[in-house]
């Protein structure tokens, strides 16, 4: 491994254990309950297609938060724009290394990494395939 941390899974190197271990633990749950039936199954992949994952969260809430700051930094005191900066730098720091301030809080909202949510896809696919092939084509990019 060099200077920067495997772009697959370096947020959850930089996640503590028993978050990712819930976060686990959860989606094996999900899996579970979908195993006697084909629609529940349909539903929850279409479901995983629109989830948020870690990437998209941070990224959404540092445009906002780096708006607001330069925002602030016009209408009410230039100040304000040290914010957009801070902001930026946490940004950059995720890029690097997969981990800024605001992950923690994010991972122990449950939010999941595009991996964590692609594994339960697959392990719904393979019990998908048990039920034989579907009466409908699935939607979704997952097909291929």
């Amino acid at each position: 491994m060099g200077l920067l941390p495997d772009n697959a899974t370096r947020v959850e190197q930089n996640t503590a254990a028993a978050v990712n271990n819930k976060i686990a633990r959860e989606t094996h749950q999900r899996v579970r309950r979908f195993r006697q039936d084909a629609g529940a199954i349909d539903r929850r992949l279409r479901e995983l297609d629109a989830e948020w994952d870690t990437e998209r969260a941070l990224e959404t809430s540092a445009a906002g938060f780096t708006l607001l700051g330069f925002s602030l930094g016009y209408l009410v005191n230039p100040a304000w724009h040290w914010f957009s900066a801070v902001i930026a730098a946490f940004l950059l720091l995720h890029a690097l290394q997969g981990w800024c301030p605001p992950l923690p809080l994010i991972r122990r909202l449950g939010i999941r990494t595009a991996a964590e949510i692609n594994r339960e896809r697959m392990a719904l696919l393979r019990l998908a395939e048990d039920f034989g092939p579907p009466s409908e084509p699935r939607s979704g990019n997952w097909l291929h």
